[in-house]
């Protein structure tokens, strides 16, 4: 069985096929600039493999999921990546490499590599919630191996939090609520604060430990809403020292609550180096589809 994926980011797609035991067989990294140049090149990488079985992918957004939906597979207008708004990227691989096809959100895609990950080493394991934080926040949910909602996909990273006292003059950079999760947590933040980007910014600078403070709320809220096994934190902003701050922040938080497990197992970053979770969660859906025929982002199995 040969399972392909395609891991559409906003500034690159890493197309990849692998194996059902989900080894990588080969990989190919370009940039998310031009659509039709982009898509044709992921066309063509997949035309190396005729015997593909299905596909797996996990796109930047918002991007439409629901099979019954006439703009299924389309960026939606609401995309920062202007050039790609009204673009189905669906459709272009379709129509050249006729295999069953999963899409979901980029997010997802991370959350389902989590997931299997950790069930491969612990059987209990029934969920698993996903946050990135990079360029913005997003999360995905996984429980029981489905995705939840209905409507369109989780948009968690603009929930409202409470604001630090020493971070109240900053009005927050969502264009759409200012002051949620994104607009006061994101990586671009900390040039909107200090005129610089995060990388300068030496860990001991305050406003670490107010960004922990918003994500611990947000780990808070999923764990008296979704109660996950655990909660990953990845994303171009995430570090070891980082985390920390989020841990402790989150005990504070809590307040001891509810039970979870030790924090140091609850909330973590990802298991797969090398942003490796999207290919994994993809090849997995993929290798589900098979079975199925086409997936959408909420369940493939009905």
């Amino acid at each position: 069985m040969l399972l392909g994926s395609v891991e559409a980011g906003g500034t690159k797609f890493v197309c990849a096929v692998g194996d059902e035991n989900y080894k990588v067989i080969d990989q190919e990294t370009f940039p998310s600039k031009d659509p039709k140049e982009t898509l044709q090149r992921t066309v063509d990488f997949f035309k190396r493999f005729p015997e593909l079985d299905a596909i797996g992918i996990a796109a930047f957004g918002p991007v439409e999921v629901r099979l019954n939906h006439p703009d299924y597979g389309v960026i939606t207008k609401k995309t920062p990546k202007v050039a790609w708004r009204g673009i189905n990227i669906v459709d272009k691989i379709k129509n050249e490499i006729n295999v069953p096809i999963f899409l979901t959100s980029d997010v997802n895609g991370s959350a389902y590599g989590e997931y299997v990950s950790a069930k491969s080493h612990d059987e209990g394991v029934e969920s698993v919630v996903y946050y990135t934080v990079g360029t913005g926040v997003g999360a995905g949910i996984v429980i029981d191996g489905h995705f939840i909602g209905a409507l369109g996909l989780q948009e968690m990273g603009h929930v409202k939090v409470k604001r630090h006292p020493a971070d109240l003059a900053f009005k927050g950079i969502c264009p759409h609520h200012g002051d949620c999760l994104e607009g006061l947590a994101s990586g671009p933040t900390f040039d909107a604060r200090l005129g610089k980007n995060g990388k300068e910014v030496p860990i001991t600078d305050p406003i670490w430990d107010i960004m922990a403070y918003y994500l611990a709320q947000a780990a808070v809220q999923t764990t008296l809403t979704v109660r996950p096994n655990k909660i990953v934190f990845g994303g171009g902003v995430m570090s070891p020292e980082f985390l920390n701050m989020i841990r402790e922040h989150f005990a504070d938080e809590l307040n001891g609550y509810v039970d979870v497990p030790p924090l140091d197992e609850y909330i973590t970053m990802p298991e797969i180096e090398n942003n490796g979770s999207a290919t994994l969660g993809d090849f997995a859906l993929a290798k589900k589809v098979v079975k199925v025929g086409e997936g959408h982002a909420f369940a493939i199995d009905r």
